[in-house]
């Protein structure tokens, strides 16, 4: 059982991660035109949004959710979002001395991600 868990995780974190590059590469454009790190807002914004909805799915079901839970919200969930580039995100912007980008993309990421989790926790729970 460990290591067919092991192999979900696995599975979900490299089709999470190839869908954070490619959100990434298609939100570049705008991210260079504009300084605020889109690619990376996007993707944890979103994923918040899913791991909220997964969670209270994973509380509502009678099935064993072990195996999904492994493969959508540690490995999926895990692979799509990314807290380490959002802190390098952040720091890149106070040292080169983008301090409101910064307050933007600090604040309305804790604020929208915390928001997005209680969208997807409530859609499931109505």
């Amino acid at each position: 059982m460990l290591f067919k868990q092991f192999l979900f995780i696995f599975i979900g974190g490299g089709i999470g991660s190839v869908l954070r590059f490619g959100i990434g590469q298609f939100l570049s454009g705008i991210q260079q035109q504009t300084g605020f790190p889109w690619g990376t807002f996007s993707v944890n914004i979103i994923g918040s949004f899913l791991i909220g909805f997964f969670i209270a799915s994973s509380l509502r079901s009678d099935q064993d959710w072990n195996l999904i839970k492994s493969f959508l919200i540690i490995g999926f969930c895990g692979g799509f979002t990314t807290f380490s580039s959002f802190a390098y995100e952040n720091f890149h912007l106070l040292r080169e001395g983008h301090f409101g980008l910064f307050a933007l993309y600090a604040i309305s990421s804790l604020i929208i991600g915390l928001s997005a989790v209680y969208l997807g926790w409530s859609i499931q729970e109505s």
